[in-house]
């Protein structure tokens, strides 16, 4: 089974773009999967929710209750420090072999670069799996 490693900002996507994320996730992945979270994706969400403009704070709000209705699973932050979020993703997916779903465009760089699989938003309404 693969899993799937949710970025911070994938999760705005439904709020911002009104895509069904799981269910474009399941669409395009003929595999068995589970998707999951980084505990430090969830305080990230979080800051957005207190700090973010108007737009940004409802589709962060809509992210967690999705993350907790689809009851996706969460991983627990690191011992090794790293120096954000993004080193965090990189490093965990490649080496325990996770798909990442971002829409940041360094990021997705950075994940071809280490041969990670990404998932991506395409034309602002369905997601693409680049291997």
């Amino acid at each position: 089974m693969k899993t799937i490693l949710l970025d911070t900002n994938f999760l705005l996507i439904p709020g911002q773009f009104n895509v069904d994320i799981f269910a474009e996730i399941d669409r395009i992945c003929d595999f068995e999967h589970e998707i999951a979270v980084a505990e430090v994706s969830l305080q990230e969400l979080r800051k957005v929710m207190v700090q973010g403009s108007g737009r940004d704070k409802a589709a962060a709000k809509l992210g967690l209750e999705l993350l907790e209705h689809k009851r996706v699973k969460i991983l627990e932050s690191p011992q090794k420090v790293f120096k954000g979020v993004d080193d965090f993703l990189l490093a965990i997916a490649a080496e325990k072999g996770f798909i990442v779903a971002t829409a940041d465009r360094e990021l997705r760089k950075r994940l071809k670069e280490a041969g990670v699989p990404v998932i991506v938003l395409r034309q602002k309404q369905h997601l693409q799996l680049l291997r």
